[in-house]
């Protein structure tokens, strides 16, 4: 009897002892089959979200779907914790768990910011400043992500804060440099000299392409020979910054030079040309527009052409000037004058024409002659 008594003792407790075995093994195949189960649904929200174009859903759902898979783990790994019932775990358990949710929510803030970001970058607005408020939306995540983090970790805010402030001034005096660059590029964001895809150029500095990025220390700018160029952005707050890519209208600014034989016909060839860009579909009349004679050079009647044209494209100008100068060189040619070349007129004195008599004393050698 005691003998069986024993015997029964001895299973119970090894039953005792083995149901957090199976209890663990339990939990571990149920996190793993939701885990799979989100995995495949997931994906086929995501295939419904895009075929319905939901307003903001694309971007809500990029936000959260990575990080539910990863919850789903903690929270299974938490679990799995509390079965096994180790000491030490059981006591750091809770706080553990807490930072990885809140990391979790910071994860998701940032990467709805990214989409958000990305999404407003294709529309119509400011690429520049859509970049700068999704920097300062993903800091202001971190920073309160950190301070969660702290206070979980039992570390007072208060002390922090307090620490910080006084901090703060050795680090600034630290990195004054960094800091410039900073608050560089806060002034770029608010007075927006320039944005992404402007071409900019300094007076003051070698600079000169279009800006690719605006960073938080340096602004990427490619230049017209495809280099990169990195500039910190304190440099902008104490140099000229010229930005073509908002100039309004680009100006057509020529002389023509007409031979003196054709002085004559000046006038109304520069009546016609003027008539010829007020008429042209591509040039501006509501700007200044001036054709007059200007000066006699060397040797030519120069007279200039200022005007400006509609487009501000690069490429599509050069095109509207061309036609411009063909169409000038066609009245040219229609009143019979001619664009002049640079030419000289040599006058000597006493030139005898050929077969003319040369006195003696010329045809010495050496007096007048040949040597």
């Amino acid at each position: 009897m005691e003998e069986t008594l024993a015997w029964l003792e001895q299973k119970g407790l090894a039953l005792i002892e083995s149901n957090w075995q199976i209890e663990a093994i339990t939990v571990t195949a149920v996190t793993i089959f939701f885990f799979i189960a989100w995995r495949i649904l997931s994906n086929r929200l995501a295939n419904w979200i895009q075929n319905a174009s939901m307003a903001w859903g694309d971007a809500i759902w990029h936000a959260v779907r990575a990080p539910i898979n990863w919850l789903i783990v903690v929270l299974g790994a938490s679990i799995i914790a509390n079965i096994v019932g180790f000491e030490p775990v059981l006591k750091v358990l809770p706080t553990v768990r807490q930072i990885a949710i809140t990391g979790l929510i910071a994860w998701g803030c940032v990467r709805f910011i990214g989409k958000a970001e990305a999404r407003f970058s294709r529309g119509s607005y400011d690429v520049t400043t859509v970049n700068a408020l999704g920097k300062l939306a993903v800091v202001v995540v971190m920073v309160f992500a950190f301070l969660s983090v702290i206070q979980s970790l039992g570390v007072s805010i208060s002390g922090i804060l307090a620490f910080g402030g006084m901090g703060g001034l050795v680090v600034g005096m630290a990195a004054k440099d960094l800091l410039a660059n900073f608050f560089g590029a806060i002034v770029i964001y608010f007075d927006r000299p320039f944005k992404v895809g402007d071409w900019i150029r300094s007076p003051d500095r070698q600079i000169e392409g279009t800006v690719e990025s605006v960073g938080w220390r340096v602004t990427k700018i490619r230049t017209f020979d495809k280099r990169p160029l990195y500039v910190p952005n304190a440099v902008f707050s104490h140099i000229v910054v010229e930005n073509p890519s908002r100039m309004s209208n680009r100006r057509i600014y020529e002389y023509v030079g007409l031979r003196y034989d054709d002085g004559a016909q000046v006038g109304a060839i520069v009546k016609d040309v003027k008539t010829m860009l007020l008429a042209h579909p591509e040039i501006d009349t509501n700007q200044t527009l001036m054709v007059n004679l200007d000066r006699f050079g060397p040797s030519s009647l120069d007279f200039f052409i200022y005007t400006f044209t509609k487009t501000t494209d690069w490429v599509y100008f050069h095109e509207i000037k061309q036609d411009v100068m063909e169409r000038i060189m066609a009245i040219v040619d229609q009143h019979g004058a001619e664009i002049a070349f640079p030419t000289q007129t040599l006058h000597v004195q006493g030139f005898e024409p050929e077969g003319a008599v040369i006195p003696p004393a010329m045809n010495q050698k050496g007096v007048g002659g040949i040597n």
